[in-house]
This record gives structure tokens, sequence and C-alpha cells, in this order.
């Protein structure tokens, strides 16, 4: 299996609270079908230097609290379902139906304090392995690589710190 893991990202929330929004992926509806007419929301995604249109797939993500289906260009959707979780350390994700067997990892890790400038924030870090074969992996290497840091962007752009 192939391995490809995000930048560590800072989020301005208690580890708690981050961990209790993604850990439950019904937490992430309000925000999948607020995203594509928030206006601040496409401002921060050109300031990361993203492409903003990239919200219109997300009209037809469907959830529970533990699983997610994205539809993925080329090869149909892509589905995720929750496989374990490890209060306020970890969650995990495993491919289901998928060409391709892959799992997926969200770190969490507290830091800082109340004297810090964000008080109590949290660490994290995406990991993904995927099994791919030599063609795929040189296919689509860079862009998972890519894909999995801006996936991490995401995730440390959601409001944790609102209801």
């Amino acid at each position: 299996m192939t391995k490809y893991e995000s930048k560590v990202k800072q989020i301005a929330a208690p580890v708690e609270v981050v961990y209790a929004k993604l850990s439950n992926l019904e937490n992430l509806r309000p925000i999948i079908q607020n995203a594509q007419d928030n206006e601040a929301l496409k401002a921060q995604i050109e300031a990361a230097g993203q492409d903003p249109s990239q919200l219109e797939a997300l009209k037809d993500v469907r959830l529970t609290a533990d699983s997610i289906a994205i539809p993925a260009p080329m090869i149909g959707e892509l589905s995720l379902r929750i496989i374990e979780r490890e209060e306020n350390k970890t969650i995990k994700f495993e491919t289901e139906q998928s060409p391709i067997n892959a799992n997926l990892w969200i770190q969490v890790l507290p830091y800082g304090d109340e004297y810090m400038s964000c008080g109590r924030c949290t660490k994290m870090r995406v990991t993904l392995k995927a099994d791919l074969n030599p063609m795929i992996k040189m296919m689509v290497g860079k862009k998972l690589e890519e894909g999995i840091d801006k996936f991490a962007d995401m995730l440390a752009m959601i409001p944790y710190n609102n209801a």
C-alpha cells in the first residue's frame, strides 16, 4: 500500500470539539449544504489557491453518521465508512465498493493552553493508504498527494466553535 500524508494543520478549537464534529459525519451535512452559497468559504478556497467551482460537486454527496459517498470523476463514486473511532485521537475510514482499496485516518492531537493566542487548539493530520498498481500510481500518485493535503485544508476550515 502506498502512503500519502497531509501536512499538519492547526485548528483553533479544542480537540474534543474537533473530534466530536468529525467522528459523526452527519455533523457535516449543514456545512456541505451551505458550502455552495457561502461566499466567505469560496474566498477562503480561492485564497488557498484552489478552485471554488469544485464546491458544485458537493450537491451529490451522501452522508450517514458513519459513511460518506462522494462523486468522483472517472471512477464513479467513492464511498468511505468509519471503521474505528479512538476518542479525541483518531477516526479511521475504509473504502466500500470502490475500484481502489484504501484506508484513511484523521488524527487529532491537542496542543496549546489558555495562554496561547488560540487557547486550547488542535493539530490534525490526514493519512491515506491506497493499494495502487504501479501504472495507476504513476498516473494519480501526485494528484493523491495534493488531494490529501487539500482535503486536510478543507477539514481545517470547518467552523468548529459554532454549534
